[in-house]
């Protein structure tokens, strides 16, 4: 593993448990595993990504439920399926245990910086340290961040830097590029750290997490997590004219910065110069870590000089007096464009090299995360001379993921959103074990226990639908205004929208609860999820159809040396994308950004001649 991040440790835990060995080279050993920006895991999509992890063997649940000090399930207002569990954690501890389990799984750890690759016949041998060493390697894992060739931002002052305080690493693009990888350039910033003495809580709003709190792990048995308020505050005229007064001083605007930053996440001066129309935006007081005199400022990112920075947050009532441990910067890296890899990560123009996290031109911690442990299980395969693991769009919030980098280009920093998952009744938080468990039991990613607690909620589920196919007599639902003139199954029952699974009566699952003790938090959300199920049946038997009808085309194979030049008939810009691209089938050939149907028709003809 090149890189000591969220990608490089979870793809570093999952090759040592399947029994390779494993090193990981940091230029910085006691940085590992370190929270960067904001300190938080989940979110919107994020969250079940998170959850697909933990199926799959991976660490970040563990480590968030360990380390949580809030935990929230959002959007409960909208429909069961974009439902997502989000944690605030304390950073220090997260660190902490990732650095833990990197000791206790043996997991080699050099301090140096690989600066080229060692690679003959197009297959990866090792890599080459500043210090002209080499490591031998059957397989290599990129995941640098923001550290390839990065600059830091704040105001006209810049320096050369992966992080704030850590330098950046020079040379490996230029080797990548050298191998025939084409390189691009993004942006992302943060916000700046304030003293929390120096804020006026009395002038904030509290937001708690949830009082019936859901974890992230399935190995989590009971859970009785702390809730520690963050607190909100809002921004006004005051301060968006000083913001305003100043954009020609943040490089964003100046033209210094020349990499594209996420739409999603923007610049508090993007905020206020796109969205004029507003009076104030919300910003989250977050502690960084329990009982931290450090709090993150969510919502104001920005590359502003540090001056207009503090007087811009001084004329929010509760921040007059805000002092900076740090201030927001903005920070530009190299990225090399995903569509030059395979759906395992594997890159096709070397074989046995994987690349993973902000290298793909992600941002955020889940979905570098989720690409470091599939790179892992797939590199480890490869040595192992197995089958990889490739994950489809209907499967997981990974796959969405992952089919979207390869085949859509990358015009800024790529984040997971329900909105991308068009199967997203079918991807819900809390039914992945049932997705994924069995590719993951197929493949040894498991220890036994939490493979024994998947599998009993598997079982219990099936027992809950089981007993919705009793039927409901008259009167045996209490509710106001609610009448059933004949018996009918619960299950038909539970579909009208003001019956919940809560109001079927209890002695219709009485043997399930006694048979099974399982915690309270996992027993709601099983309920929950047959309740789900039933009520969006309809939705998903549609879904489902178009499953298969994709399946027709999606697996079609197209071999990996088509010269797409020679087609008769194929657009110009279609012969350029897809000779990019390099499609491994029709269904990835179609998803392609700027193809159009036409185009696939004339691609498929070409290759029935084949």
């Amino acid at each position: 593993m090149v890189g000591g991040g969220h990608a490089g440790t979870e793809a570093a835990f999952i090759c040592s448990k399947i029994g390779i060995k494993t090193a990981v080279i940091t230029m910085d050993t006691k940085s590992v595993g370190r929270m960067s920006c904001n300190p938080a895991i989940g979110g919107l999509a994020k969250g079940q990504i998170v959850r697909e992890m933990d199926v799959l063997g991976g660490s970040m649940g563990e480590f968030t439920d360990k380390s949580g000090i809030q935990f929230k399930i959002l959007n409960r207002t909208k429909g069961r399926s974009v439902w997502s569990p989000r944690a605030q954690v304390d950073k220090r501890v997260y660190e902490k245990l990732v650095r833990n389990k990197i000791s206790k799984q043996s997991i080699k750890l050099i301090e140096g910086e690989v600066v080229n690759l060692f690679v003959k016949n197009n297959r990866i041998h090792g890599v080459v340290l500043r210090t002209g060493d080499i490591i031998h390697s059957h397989a290599v894992i990129i995941t640098c961040g923001t550290f390839l060739s990065g600059i830091i931002h704040i105001g006209g002052r810049k320096a050369l830097a992966g992080r704030l305080g850590e330098g950046p690493s020079s040379g490996l693009t230029d080797a990548l590029k050298s191998l025939g990888f084409n390189a691009g350039r993004l942006k992302t910033g943060t916000p700046p750290r304030i003293d929390k003495k120096s804020v006026l809580w009395d002038k904030t709003k509290e937001a708690f997490g949830d009082l019936n709190p859901v974890p992230f792990s399935y190995i989590t048995k009971n859970f009785s997590p702390p809730n520690i308020p963050c607190h909100t505050v809002r921004t006004n005229e005051q301060c968006h004219n000083i913001i305003k007064n100043n954009l020609e001083k943040s490089p964003m605007f100046t033209g210094d910065i020349a990499g594209i930053g996420p739409r999603y996440c923007p610049s508090i001066e993007d905020k206020v110069h796109r969205f004029s129309h507003h009076d104030s935006h919300t910003l989250f007081l977050e502690p960084e870590w329990l009982n931290s005199d450090q709090i993150y400022t969510n919502g104001f990112s920005t590359s502003l000089p540090e001056a207009v920075q503090l007087r811009a947050l001084r004329k929010i009532p509760a921040l007059k007096n805000a002092v900076f441990f740090r201030p927001g910067y903005a920070i530009e890296y190299d990225f090399f464009h995903p569509a030059q890899l395979k759906s395992t990560l594997e890159t096709k123009e070397v074989s046995g090299l994987f690349f993973a996290g902000q290298i793909n031109g992600t941002s955020g911690y889940e979905e570098a995360g989720a690409q470091g442990l599939l790179a892992g299980i797939n590199a480890a395969a490869f040595i192992e001379e197995r089958a990889p693991i490739v994950l489809t769009r209907d499967q997981s919030y990974i796959g969405v993921m992952i089919d979207d980098l390869i085949t859509k280009d990358t015009q800024e920093p790529y984040r997971m959103f329900t909105s991308r998952a068009e199967f997203r009744l079918m991807l819900r938080y809390s039914n992945t074990e049932e997705r994924l468990y069995e590719i993951s039991n197929s493949a040894g990613l498991l220890e036994n226990k939490k493979k024994k607690n998947i599998e009993q909620r598997i079982r219990i589920k099936e027992k809950i639908r089981s007993a919705l196919f009793k039927s409901l007599s008259p009167n045996e639902i209490k509710k106001p205004n609610f009448t059933l003139k004949h018996k009918q199954k619960a299950s038909v029952v539970l579909k009208r929208p003001d019956v919940s699974i809560n109001d079927i009566p209890k002695h219709y699952f009485k043997n399930i609860d006694i048979e099974n003790k399982v915690p309270e938090w996992s027993r709601n959300e099983l309920y929950l999820d047959v309740e789900a199920e039933v009520k969006y049946e309809g939705y998903i038997k549609r879904h489902l159809k178009d499953v298969e009808k994709l399946k027709n085309n999606e697996f079609k194979k197209i071999p990996p040396k088509v010269d797409y030049f020679s087609m008769v008939g194929l657009s110009t810009e279609a012969k350029e994308k897809l000779s990019f691209v390099r499609p491994e089938n029709i269904g990835q050939a179609m998803r392609i950004s700027g193809l159009t149907a036409a185009d696939i028709s004339v691609m498929m003809v070409n290759l029935h001649r084949i």
